[in-house]
C-alpha cells in the first residue's frame, strides 16, 4: 500500500473516526487528538497485518477513546456547575438522506444523550456508541474491543436500559425545532417575557456551561418562570457588536451568539410536543474554539 493509498483510507474513514471519539468522550479537542493518535498508529502499521482498514481503525480509534475516558476518571477532575458536551458542528439535513438514519445520528450525538453517557463505563459507552449510533453487529463489536459477544451483549443491554431511563424525551423534527428555536430567539432577543412563556413547557428547565469562566447559573433553573426571567435579564439589548447565528449542532438547530464576531454561547432547545422543555446554554471559551470562523 503507497503513502498516498494509506493517506487516502485514513481520509476517507476520518468522518467516522471522528463520530465515534466524539461520542466517545463528548470533547471535539480530545476527539481530534484520538483521531491523530489513530492516524500515528495507521501510518506506522505492518500492512500485511491489516486486513480490513476501516475496522482497524475503528478498533484502535475506540480504544483510544477508552484509555482516554480512564485517564480522565482516574484524575477525578472537578467541573465547576453543570457540564455539558462541547458544541459539535454536524450537517446531518445536508449529508444523510434517510430520515431515519439521520435521526438516529442525530439523537446519539444530542446533548441530552451525552450528558447521559457521561454516567455510563468507558466500555459501556464504546459498546453503545458502536451498536446504537453505528449498527455494529455484537460479534463485530466484541472483536474490536477483544471481549466475548456474551459479555458485549451484556453491556450493551447495562448501557441501554441506563441511557432510557434517564435520557429525556423530546422531539428530534428538525424543521419543528429550528420553527421553534427562531421564535425563541426572537422573543429572547425582544425581552418579551410573554412570549417566552408561552414557549416553554411548564416544567421547562435551563442548564448553563460555563465552567465558572463565565456567567451563567451555577445550577439547572427549574420552571417555566425562572427560565424565562433568567433569559429576559440576560438579553443583549443595548450590548455593542453583538450578532447572533443559527447554525446546526449535535443534531439540532441552535444559536451562536458572535461578540466583536468572536464565539460567546450557544443555546439550544430541547422541545417535547411543541414546547421548549430543555434549554442549553454552553458559555465555557475552552469548548467553543472549534465554532469560530462559522
Amino acid at each position: 500500500m503507497s503513502a498516498d493509498t494509506v493517506t487516502d483510507v485514513f481520509e476517507e474513514n476520518r468522518p467516522l473516526l471522528m463520530g465515534v471519539a466524539y461520542r466517545m468522550l463528548g470533547r471535539v479537542a480530545d476527539a481530534e487528538d484520538v483521531v491523530q493518535d489513530a492516524w500515528l498508529r495507521w501510518s506506522r502499521a505492518e500492512r500485511t497485518e491489516v486486513r480490513e482498514p476501516r475496522a482497524y481503525l475503528v478498533r484502535i480509534t475506540t480504544r483510544l477513546a477508552i484509555d482516554r475516558l480512564r485517564q480522565v476518571q482516574t484524575r477525578g477532575e472537578a467541573y465547576v456547575g453543570p457540564w455539558l458536551p462541547e458544541p459539535y458542528v454536524t450537517d446531518f439535513g445536508d449529508t444523510v438522506a434517510d430520515t431515519a438514519d439521520r435521526a438516529v445520528l442525530a439523537d446519539s450525538v444530542s446533548l441530552a444523550v451525552l450528558v447521559v453517557l457521561e454516567s455510563l463505563s468507558p466500555l459501556e459507552r464504546a459498546v453503545f456508541v458502536l451498536r446504537e449510533a453505528f449498527g455494529y453487529p455484537f460479534a463485530e463489536i466484541a472483536t474490536l474491543l477483544d471481549r466475548g459477544e456474551a459479555a458485549v451483549r451484556q453491556l450493551a443491554s447495562r448501557a441501554r436500559r441506563h441511557v432510557e431511563e434517564r435520557r429525556p424525551r423530546y422531539d428530534v423534527d428538525p424543521v419543528r425545532r429550528r420553527d421553534l428555536t427562531e421564535r425563541f430567539l426572537a422573543a429572547a432577543a425582544g425581552g418579551d417575557l410573554d412570549g417566552l412563556m408561552s414557549l416553554l413547557a411548564p416544567d421547562a428547565r435551563l442548564v448553563g456551561d460555563s465552567g465558572g469562566k463565565a456567567k451563567t447559573p451555577r445550577r439547572v433553573l427549574e420552571s417555566a418562570d425562572k427560565v424565562g426571567r433568567f433569559l429576559v435579564a440576560v438579553a443583549p439589548q443595548g450590548v455593542q457588536d453583538v450578532s447572533v447565528r443559527l447554525i446546526e449542532i449535535n443534531g439540532g438547530a441552535a444559536v451562536l451568539v458572535l461578540s466583536g464576531g468572536k464565539p460567546d454561547s450557544v443555546f439550544q432547545l430541547d422541545v417535547v410536543d411543541g414546547r421548549v422543555a430543555t434549554v442549553y446554554i454552553m458559555r465555557n471559551p475552552d469548548k467553543l474554539g472549534s465554532l469560530a470562523g462559522l
